[in-house]
């Protein structure tokens, strides 16, 4: 008679306990254990949160090498039924050899759950038939589990269900997050203090009563917007720094539809217009891509969605300033250019324009497109296509954690039929379809990837860049990780080639993400080692630094609704010389629309106290020295990174914190 030593660790979050008892059955390749159930001297405590047990389990002789094990559970008499969520299972054999079995995951009802060694091992490695069997059991369960579903024609497909509740359990949002989000979500206008205004469709009556209800909540940032947010300076700070910096390009050449000649702008510096392309010191935002979308109706009143071009100039002293606004796309004699040497409500118009235009483009875009939906569409791909075992599943599925809920619940509560986000803002309903669309097609896979993106837009140089510098260490410090870990499992261009589910994984995310669209760029199989590294890298930045550098600092610059007004009620001014305080006033959206706005964007902006930052890897799920030796120097890196971030942020006006690990999340969680 042989004995196995067992520990079995239980999650230490809330409702991960079990009353139920547990059953193991160990599989090696010399035989199997009976299927054994597992009591202790702990009684039911046995299984309580952040607990550790220790069983035995007795055989007449030798398993051999372990390959599995296999995990069920089912309630005592007159006991309820509840999920369990182990961490992991430690077994010592008889021979001294020490297996950890990674588990993280909800065991729920009476199902037979097989479990690998946490060794991990590509399709080709896994050479045992018990090993293969479990392999493809694990994958048709799963692609049961997650199946895919059409939200819209033309937009990124999503995970199948029919309501948040309705996700796999190992999905779901912990007890804290469910319960913090419903909170913030359910008592957003409470908290901000703008209940009684949720309901009032009249227009502001002057500045000061905005500035009113924003100051019941503000944070540093928004304080220092809502001083500065008629400043040029800022206006272009913002294009760099702000949550929407993905945006803004060198320009050489003037667009032909933007005719601005160089007698029309005074430059600080002396130079003429001409002469400061060529210096490489003009740049331009143009926000083509809202043209024609068709503007939503809020309050019965019609609204508008401008797609204006923007010409800015660096100056001498490094600063970046607008010089020149074109509201229309068209030109023509009743769409004025606008300068800074217009009225001031004439400029300013302009400029609220262009700011309601970003808030368009980023949310629909920037944010849900790029980071949102792509996430999904990787996180999907990853569990229907890559078992537990395989190493880029380990790598990767920190970076899905919270999202398949976090997307359900965005098209449950923003940009459903009623969701907040097409009832209230300009771009939504079936504009926002139009622009979502007209967004998926013009996503390319170098505009995904930071350092080329940077190069294609030409803005390698320019200052006081913070999204740019940090984001650049950040993309190079998780390639680094990327490149150690994958490579010490793949070593040749052949091995990644020969991967069946790597490339299933990755024709997955072709066909369901970018909808086969060979335009875009995203390859539809992996050959190299080096094209693996780069799109593993782009789907981790994605998923954390990129999705926190355009969604954390969403109250921050949209607190304050001047600066960032989810809709617009009045046409743009066709003529100079007709703009006035009241007229802007009358231009900003209804009372009840800003608070509403305001609520969405506090929302979308607070921290959980769940949050998982970029590097912190409570579920271990790799064994071997290796990786988890390049998981704490990437950790260390960005442990580094932060502290250059926080000592820099220390000698500025405006702190740019969005890309400091240690506040950037792993995963698309908000």
């Amino acid at each position: 008679m042989v004995k196995y030593e067992l520990e079995v660790t239980t999650a230490n979050f809330g409702q991960a306990s079990t009353t139920n008892n547990v059953f193991v059955k160990l599989v090696g390749i010399e035989g199997e254990s009976k299927r054994t159930w597992l009591t202790s001297m702990k009684g039911a405590a046995a299984f309580f949160m952040g607990m550790t047990t220790r069983f035995s389990v007795c055989c007449p002789t030798s398993l051999g090498k372990l390959v599995l094990i296999e995990v069920d559970k089912k309630p005592l008499p007159f006991f309820p039924e509840d999920a369990w969520f182990p961490c992991n299972v430690k077994v010592n054999s008889p021979e001294g050899d020490i297996y950890n079995f990674p588990i993280h995951r909800w065991i729920c009802g009476r199902e037979v759950h097989l479990f690998r060694d946490g060794k991990a091992l590509r399709i080709f490695d896994d050479d045992h038939h018990l090993g293969k069997y479990s392999r493809e059991k694990e994958l048709k369960q799963r692609e049961t589990l997650y199946r895919w579903d059409v939200y819209k024609e033309g937009l990124p497909h999503c995970m199948k269900a029919d309501c948040p509740s309705a996700l796999p359990a190992e999905v779901l949002f912990s007890f804290t997050k469910s319960a913090e989000f419903i909170f913030t979500a359910s008592t957003g206008l409470t908290e901000l203090k703008l209940k009684g205004l949720s309901d009032c469709k009249q227009n502001w009556s002057n500045i000061d009563a905005i500035r009113k209800v924003f100051t019941c909540k503000t944070t540093d940032i928004s304080n220092y917007v809502q001083k500065h947010w008629r400043d040029d300076v800022f206006f272009g700070y913002q294009c760099l720094n702000g949550v929407n910096p993905r945006l803004i390009q060198r320009c050489s050449t003037l667009p032909s539809n933007f005719p601005v000649t160089n007698d029309m702008v005074s430059l600080r510096g002396g130079s003429c217009l001409t002469e400061e392309m060529q210096k490489g010191n003009i740049f331009l935002c143009d926000y083509k891509i809202l043209d024609g979308v068709k503007p939503n109706i809020i309050n019965g009143k019609k609204q508008y969605v401008m797609a204006p071009l923007v010409l800015l100039h660096k100056t001498p002293d490094n600063q970046l300033t607008p010089i020149a606004i074109q509201l229309k796309q068209t030109p023509s004699v009743d769409n004025p250019i606008f300068f800074p040497s217009d009225s001031e409500y004439d400029w300013l118009t302009a400029k609220i324009f262009v700011r309601s235009a970003d808030f368009q483009e980023h949310q629909l875009n920037t944010h849900l497109l790029r980071t949102h939906l792509l996430a999904e569409v990787f996180a999907v791909s990853l569990l229907r296509h890559l078992p537990m075992v395989h190493p880029l599943y380990k790598l990767l599925i920190p970076h899905t954690r919270y999202t398949l809920q976090i997307n359900q619940l965005a098209r449950q509560l923003l940009i459903s039929e009623k969701g907040v986000f097409t009832e209230f803002a300009a771009s939504g309903g079936e504009g926002m379809l139009t622009l979502l669309k007209r967004s998926l097609s013009s996503v390319t896979y170098s505009s995904l990837c930071l350092p080329r993106d940077i190069m294609e837009r030409g803005v390698e140089d320019v200052p006081n860049f913070h999204y740019r510098d940090d984001g650049l260490k950040l993309w190079d410090i998780i390639n680094r990780m990327v490149k150690g870990i994958l490579g010490f499992y793949y070593k040749s261009d052949a091995e990644v080639s020969q991967d069946s589910e790597l490339q299933t994984w990755i024709e997955d995310i072709f066909e369901h993400g970018f909808l086969s669209q060979q335009c875009t760029g995203i390859p539809q199989k992996l050959t190299t080692l080096e094209e693996m590294f780069k799109f593993v890298t782009m789907v981790i930045f994605t998923c954390s630094g990129q999705h926190s550098a355009v969604n954390s600092g969403q109250y921050d610059y949209g607190g304050w609704m001047p600066n960032t007004p989810i809709s617009l009620q009045r046409p743009p001014p066709t003529t100079k010389g007709t703009t006035s305080e009241a007229t802007m006033l009358q231009t900003l959206p209804d009372i009840n629309t800003t608070v509403q706005g305001m609520a969405t964007m506090w929302l979308l902006s607070k921290q959980s106290s769940d949050f998982a930052h970029l590097g912190h890897y409570p579920e271990e799920h790799y064994c071997e020295e290796v990786p988890l030796k390049l998981i704490e120097v990437f950790q260390g890196e960005l442990e580094v990174l932060s502290t250059v971030i926080k000592t820099r942020n220390k000698s500025l006006e405006v702190p740019y914190t969005y890309l400091d690990p240690a506040l950037v999340e792993n995963s698309v969680a908000i």
